[in-house]
């Protein structure tokens, strides 16, 4: 297990790239000076998707933006609408058990701000049964609900006839994976690591048909070919599209934040209070993340800011040792009570896809990471 030279980024997250200094794509392209991006022809870029977009409408709306009523995706909203797009707002949300008030609270809040929206709601019994089977098959509860969440974009642009979606940041460039363009281009999306092309059928129960998962099923090629969609990464076009600054403009548009036990670093491992906001099991899928890669919440928040120039290396590396992959007692508990187990069971599965090739038991019988980041 190897650390990136620069920031806390691990060699152990899938696809991500390492060069022959031990430093990450990530970070190269952070050292790039400002000077060196040309702005104007990223303008001149920006507008042509604009004209692309004006052309292609047939429905009264220029592009479909996904969103939660987060930080990100208000960011997103807003600026589309600044920049002259006809938005339409289209939310994949959680079933009522795993919605948090403040979630339900911040997507209000962006309607409020004057988009129409579309709210899509997988049936809550499949979710639930996707869920426990995605924790059990691969100790990532997450992937069907992330498949939901960027599939039913794509879907709901089919059918509305909106060929333009727009995407926040480009995963290729922050998190430095392996597949995907290095520009605006989101069009690969579905093959990025956790969506794996795509297809639910890996993920579904032996119950199930596949009219069972329509919204966790990436539409094909041809599919996508046919609607004529075409996805760009908007954080592209922003000099600050980042935590600091999308956190910034969507608490003075309204999102609350967490507060109290529930922002607590020691609690959610996350530095940030303004970080998943709409429900609480995240935490105990980056726990699990942890176990698995040795890396959460918080490492991947600290290599953003160490690129960001917000901190050094050194602090960055005293708080992951503090709080990543933390998750308070009560989420685990609430998550095992939602999939049907009980907390032993929740640990019997969970302690299956623990990493034991960097993981060991010290002298008080507590995991610890064989290699120590300096």
């Amino acid at each position: 297990m190897r650390w990136c030279k620069k920031c806390v980024e691990s060699d152990l997250r899938p696809t991500v790239v390492f060069d022959d200094e031990g430093v990450c794509q990530p970070c190269r392209y952070a050292e790039m000076p400002p000077d060196s991006i040309d702005w104007d022809a990223r303008k001149q870029q920006l507008d042509g998707v604009i004209r692309w977009a004006k052309e292609h409408n047939v429905s009264g709306y220029d592009c479909i933006i996904g969103v939660s009523g987060g930080k990100d995706s208000l960011r997103q909203a807003l600026f589309a609408r600044e920049i002259g797009l006809r938005p339409l707002l289209v939310c994949c949300t959680y079933p009522p058990e795993q919605q948090t008030d403040r979630g339900v609270s911040n997507l209000a809040n962006l309607i409020s701000l004057g988009f129409d929206t579309v709210v899509i709601s997988p049936a809550p019994q499949t979710s639930k049964a996707l869920v426990r089977n995605c924790f059990v098959q691969y100790g990532n509860w997450a992937k069907a609900t992330e498949l939901a969440l960027f599939a039913s974009l794509p879907r709901m642009a089919i059918a509305y006839q909106i060929p333009l979606i727009l995407l926040g940041e480009n995963p290729a460039i922050t998190w430095g994976t392996e597949v995907g363009s290095r520009d605006y281009d989101g069009n690969k999306m579905k093959y990025m690591n956790t969506l794996q092309g795509g297809n639910p059928q890996p993920i579904m129960t032996p119950e199930m048909q596949l009219k069972d998962v329509y919204w966790y099923r990436y539409p094909s090629d041809e599919e996508m070919e046919r609607g004529n969609l075409r996805i760009v990464y908007i954080g592209y076009f922003l000099r600050d599209f980042n935590d600091k600054m999308n956190s910034r403009i969507a608490i003075e548009h309204g999102m609350k934040v967490r507060e109290g036990e529930d922002a607590k670093p020691e609690n959610i491992g996350s530095i940030y209070n303004y970080y998943a906001l709409d429900e609480d099991f995240v935490h105990v899928n980056q726990m699990l993340k942890h176990m698995k890669f040795g890396i959460g919440q918080a490492a991947e928040q600290i290599c953003g800011a160490i690129r960001s120039g917000l901190m050094t290396r050194a602090e960055g590396v005293e708080l992951m040792r503090k709080y990543d992959g933390k998750c308070s007692p009560k989420f685990i508990q609430a998550f095992a009570d939602y999939i049907g187990m009980t907390v032993e069971e929740f640990w019997d599965v969970a302690e299956r896809f623990r990493n034991h090739d960097i993981w060991e038991k010290g002298a008080n019988g507590e995991w610890m990471l064989k290699y120590k980041i300096e």
